[in-house]
């Protein structure tokens, strides 16, 4: 059997898991005209794939230049068109800007984080960044205009300063 490329797999795996957890990870069941519809809940494994997916997605566009209000890897990324990007790419459409993903994510603990959950980060006035969680307190992100797609560190004192949130857009 041949190796299937990466992207490849990955984009197999958004595939199966969005079949798998479907909308909101139920499926409505009819059995009849005469019976009421019922609810038959699955179960949510397949959420971590896909936040596995998407971080693996957003690793790869580790080197891509930044470009503001860019959402493609061939022109470059700001830091909301990143998640946009990779989130998309595994099947989901999500808020275009960091303000809009920050109101949509559910809020919860870093000690909580996922691969795939976001990290929302302030500087002195207003919310200003965010990125996509890898686990093991590291994060990827678009950071500014003229650096690249990078890897950063919870670690970092600076980031350990500005960090105000972490979001889940997925259900879990």
């Amino acid at each position: 059997m041949l190796p299937v490329p990466r992207i490849a797999m990955l984009t197999m795996l958004a595939a199966l898991a969005a079949t798998t957890a479907g909308c909101g990870g139920s499926r409505v069941v009819k059995s009849g005209a005469e019976t009421p519809r019922h609810v038959t809940v699955e179960p949510r494994i397949a959420d971590a794939a896909v936040g596995g997916a998407i971080a693996d997605v957003a690793m790869g566009m580790v080197g891509t230049r930044y470009l503001y209000g860019g959402t493609d890897p061939l022109k470059g990324f700001d830091c909301s068109g990143l998640v946009y990007y990779a989130y998309e790419q595994a099947g989901y459409r999500v808020p275009r800007t960091s303000q809009e993903l920050f109101r949509a994510a559910r809020k919860i603990s870093v000690d909580d984080a996922d691969p795939g959950d976001l990290m929302f980060f302030q500087d002195q006035t207003k919310l200003s960044h965010v990125g996509i969680y890898l686990g093991d307190g590291l994060f990827v992100h678009a950071p500014a205009s003229g650096q690249n797609v990078a890897v950063g560190s919870l670690d970092s004192a600076y980031y350990q300063q500005h960090l105000v949130a972490v979001g889940r857009l997925l259900p879990h």
